[in-house]
């Protein structure tokens, strides 16, 4: 922790520069700098005001290297004179776990908090990739063995990153109070829109990128991570090292797409991503019943309480209450007590016994009179015409129904109404799909006395219909 304490020290600003020049430096592929070429890096690269002098920067670079920033080493080839020499001319360069710490505070400093996705192009990279693998395995290819595995690891890990920023992200937006309704009405569409694509998109992908990892494991896990450990120019890491990180690499990976034990991670996500909808479909209520109102309940109530508080004496206080909720001048009524003399009027209401009066006059101000009820408005035409509308209507999706169920889904063009009962049972069926293991059983719909039922199949089905061809993705439909 001692590595960042110059972003609470008083001249934070100013270290915050110095290591923004080393960090230029090392752009250019210059590593050692002294006090004197600092400041010149200063000069082109910070803001007006932010550039300092070789004098003000030696004591700065003197702290950031007691914090362990930067590491200090001596240069006595820049002394021109004697004296130059005796006084020690000092060069630093960043420190390992300096640079890490200043790579940090840099990051956060720049990143736009807003601007978290879900990475939902990814997928088809990492099924392009796993089926590449499994080639190059075949025939023993090292280097491209290395590159698409760790292709597939950065992918993964960038995946994984943005999902979790994404979620932090949407958290902060369902429990803050700071996001306007208009700001969050103007973006629900693209959020709600891009939650459900990249839902939608791991439901597809999941099964086939698992599918994917095993035709990789058939060619031998082994063999894969020895051929890409042989191929790593990790100098630092010895053979074993390098065999054990891909390993536990390719570990992860499959952990990620494959239901061992418990779900997989992918499982998880999606789960994660359509609790995140309900998240953002419960506030998007709330929003819309706060821009109803006009203004919410809350921000009165929280206003009215810190002009209660606010208030210097009770007295006040009592006074803001009786201008607020008028309770001390109820609504006359109209009406007096039966015995005048012992309940006169000018008694207060807080004092005189209750006076009974009728539900009517006490919900509408109007006091109850005797009368005819008002005559009903009954349209009969009308109501006999729609209910004629609706029978031919029920009528022509029976027919259609069996004729589906006569004729089936397959080999034949589906007339308009046969394609309307055909997707009014998919969606009765696809909804009634819960994914369990990895592994989707059959599911039906039922409607107008006929049932659909989804099998699995091996490949892809079509359905011609009169609005177009329709494509059931894995799946087989069956009409009874």
């Amino acid at each position: 922790m001692r590595l960042f304490s110059f972003t609470t020290a008083e001249k934070r600003a100013e270290y915050l520069w110095v290591l923004r020049a080393f960090d230029n430096a090392r752009a250019n592929y210059v590593v050692l700098l002294h006090a004197g070429e600092v400041a010149d890096i200063l000069g082109r690269i910070a803001d007006d005001g932010a550039a300092l002098t070789s004098g003000e920067i030696t004591p700065l670079l003197e702290q950031l290297h007691v914090w362990g920033v930067l590491e200090r080493s001596y240069d006595g080839s820049r002394a021109a004179t004697l004296a130059e020499y005796r006084n020690r001319h000092f060069v630093y360069q960043f420190s390992q776990a300096g640079y890490l710490a200043f790579r940090a505070v840099e990051d956060l400093l720049g990143a736009r908090l807003e601007d978290a996705t879900l990475s939902r192009l990814a997928l088809p990279d990492l099924l392009a990739d796993l089926e590449e693998l499994a080639e190059a395995n075949r025939r023993g290819d090292g280097d491209l063995i290395y590159r698409k595995l760790a292709r597939l690891d950065s992918t993964l890990s960038d995946m994984a990153a943005r999902a979790a920023q994404f979620y932090l992200m949407l958290g902060d937006l369902v429990r803050t109070t700071e996001v306007t309704p208009e700001a969050f009405l103007a973006h629900k569409d693209a959020l709600l829109s891009h939650m459900r694509e990249f839902s939608s998109d791991l439901a597809r992908y999941a099964p086939k990128l698992a599918a994917a990892i095993g035709v990789v494991e058939s060619t031998g896990v082994d063999a894969l991570v020895a051929r890409a450990a042989a191929s790593d120019d990790r100098l630092f890491l010895s053979h074993t090292e390098r065999e054990s990180d891909w390993r536990a690499r390719w570990s992860g990976l499959t952990q990620w797409f494959v239901a061992g034990a418990g779900p997989s991670e992918s499982d998880r996500l999606r789960e994660g991503t359509m609790s995140a909808i309900a998240a953002v479909l419960s506030l998007l209520r709330r929003v819309t019943e706060t821009r109803r109102g006009g203004v919410s309940r809350e921000s009165q109530l929280r206003h009215l309480a810190g002009w209660f508080a606010a208030t210097p004496t009770e007295e006040s206080a009592h006074a803001l209450f009786q201008l607020v909720f008028d309770l001390g001048r109820p609504r006359h009524l109209s009406m007096v007590h039966p015995d005048a003399d012992i309940i006169p009027d000018s008694r207060s209401w807080w004092d005189a016994t209750p006076v009974e009066i009728s539900r009517t006059l006490a919900e509408t101000g109007r006091a109850a009179t005797p009368g005819m009820p008002s005559r009903v408005q009954r349209n009969e035409g009308s109501i006999r015409r729609l209910r004629e509308e609706q029978l031919a209507a029920q009528r022509a999706r029976a027919v259609a129904a069996s004729s589906l169920a006569t004729k089936g889904p397959y080999d034949r063009v589906l007339d308009a109404q046969e394609t309307d009962v055909l997707l009014s049972l998919l969606n009765a069926a696809l909804t009634a799909r819960v994914p369990v293991s990895g592994a989707v059983p059959s599911s039906t719909g039922s409607e107008s006395g006929v049932r659909l039922t989804l099998s699995p199949h091996a490949e892809s089905t079509v359905v011609q219909t009169a609005r177009g061809r329709l494509h059931l993705d894995g799946l087989q439909v069956s009409v009874q």
